[in-house]
C-alpha cells in the first residue's frame, strides 16, 4: 500500500496507529442510508495508518516518496501563544476536569480565564453513562458554570449518529448500557430496550432452552455498564447476528475509566470487547477518537477545525480524536497518561504539546509575563 502512495511523487507521513476496531465498515448493513460525512468520518478510523500527503516535486531516482514521522510533542512553554491561536478548546472530562467526582485543582479559574478572554469551550467525554443533562447537573455540583449546550458525551453521540443516517423510528435499539444512552435515545424519538432494567436478568441453563429476542431490533448501542451480565451479552449477540442489518454500535472502546480517583477501573472497552467476541463482528465507534463528534461539533458552530484544541489526558482517544479532526493537540498529565508512557519508544501518537494539568495555563501566563 505504501509503495504506491510513494509512487504518486508525494511526500508521506506516516503515523502508525494502534486501532483495536479494524474493518468497522463490517457493521454497516447496506439498507441504511449514510451521508457521506457520517460513513466517512466512521470508516476513516478503521485504518492502521494515518496518512498525511502533501505535494512534491522533489522525488528520489527511484521515484519513492520521502517518509517522515510525526514530530516529538513539546512542552507547553508559551501558554497565550496557543490560547491566541485557537478560537476554540475542546475538553475531555475524566482525568483533564474531574477525577471520579473530585474535581481536579485549579479548572474553574482556568476555564474562567479562558472564557474572558472569549473562548468558546466544549466538554467532550466517552462516558456513556449520563445524559447531556445528566452532566450539566455533576459540573454544576463541582461548581462550575457549564451550559448543556456545551456538553457532548457519547450517550448523544450514539443517538445523533443514529439521526444522521435516518435510522428507522419504527425499529428498536437494544441498549448494554446505563441510563445516560435511555434517556438520549428516548430525546431522539427511538424506540429501546435493555439497559439497566436487564442487570438483574439470569439465564437459566435447561436442555432445550432457547432464549428469545426482539427481532424488531435495528441496533445494539453498547457503552459502559456496571450491570452488565450474560443476559446482555446473549441478548445483544442474537440480535447482531439474527437480524438482518442489525447495527453494532459503540460509544467507545476505553479500556479504563476513573470511577474513583484512588485507581483505574475496567472501562466501556472491556463491554464492547465481549459482544465483538461473540458476533465476531467489530463495531461502528461514535465517540473518540472517531471523527464524527469532531464533524457534528464543527458543523453545528460552524468552527473552522484548525481554530480548534484538543486537550486530552488519553492518547489513543483524545489526542488521535483531534489529529484525527486536524486540530491543535495539547496531553495533560493528570489523568490516564504518563510522562513516561508519552516519551515510551513504543508510543506513536504524538500531541503537539503537552503539561501536567490546564491550570498551568495559568501558571505559564504569569511566567510568559
Amino acid at each position: 500500500m505504501l509503495s504506491s502512495t510513494s509512487a504518486l511523487a508525494q511526500t508521506v507521513t506516516v503515523t502508525c496507529v494502534r486501532h483495536s476496531h479494524k474493518r468497522c465498515f463490517q457493521s454497516f448493513p447496506l439498507n441504511y442510508r449514510f451521508c457521506d460525512a457520517a460513513r466517512n468520518s466512521l470508516l476513516s478510523n478503521s485504518t492502521i495508518f494515518k496518512l498525511k500527503t502533501k505535494a512534491n516535486s522533489n522525488r528520489s531516482r527511484n521515484g519513492m516518496g520521502t517518509f517522515t514521522t510525526r514530530a516529538v510533542a513539546q512542552p507547553l512553554k508559551n501558554a497565550d501563544e496557543l490560547i491566541d491561536s485557537v478560537e476554540t478548546f475542546i475538553f475531555d472530562c475524566d482525568g483533564v476536569i474531574w477525577k471520579g467526582d473530585k474535581l481536579i485543582e485549579g479548572v474553574p479559574e482556568t476555564l474562567d480565564m479562558l472564557r474572558s478572554k472569549g473562548k468558546r469551550l466544549v466538554f467532550v467525554t466517552n462516558n456513556s453513562t449520563k445524559s447531556r443533562k445528566q452532566y450539566g447537573k455533576k459540573f454544576e455540583t463541582l461548581g462550575l458554570n457549564v451550559s448543556e449546550e456545551e456538553i457532548f458525551a457519547s450517550s448523544f453521540a450514539a443517538a445523533a449518529y443514529l439521526k444522521s443516517i435516518d435510522f428507522p423510528k419504527d425499529k428498536k435499539v437494544y441498549v448494554i448500557g446505563e441510563d445516560g444512552i435511555l434517556k438520549e435515545l428516548e430525546l431522539a424519538g427511538y424506540q429501546y430496550l435493555g439497559g439497566p432494567e436487564d442487570g438483574g436478568k439470569k439465564i437459566e441453563l435447561k436442555p432445550g432452552f432457547l432464549m428469545e429476542h426482539d427481532e424488531n431490533v435495528g441496533a445494539v448501542v453498547v457503552g459502559f455498564d456496571r450491570y452488565f451480565n450474560y443476559y446482555k451479552i446473549q441478548y445483544g449477540t442474537l440480535c447482531i447476528r439474527e437480524n438482518p442489518g442489525c447495527l453494532f454500535i459503540a460509544t467507545n472502546r476505553d479500556a479504563v475509566t476513573h470511577l474513583t480517583d484512588a485507581q483505574e477501573w475496567a472501562g466501556g472497552g472491556s463491554m464492547v470487547g465481549a459482544i465483538s467476541g461473540s458476533t465476531q463482528r467489530e463495531p461502528l465507534v461514535v465517540g473518540k477518537p472517531s471523527t464524527f463528534m469532531m464533524d457534528y461539533l464543527a458543523n453545528k458552530f460552524g468552527i473552522s477545525k484548525s481554530q480548534i484544541c484538543m486537550v486530552g489526558d488519553r492518547l489513543d482517544t483524545d489526542i488521535l480524536f483531534g489529529q484525527n479532526g486536524g486540530c491543535k493537540t495539547l496531553l495533560v498529565l493528570s489523568g490516564v497518561t504518563t510522562l513516561p508512557m508519552l516519551q515510551s519508544p513504543n508510543n506513536s501518537i504524538q500531541p503537539d504539546f503537552y503539561t501536567n494539568k490546564i491550570s498551568d495555563f495559568l501558571s505559564l501566563k504569569a511566567a510568559a509575563v
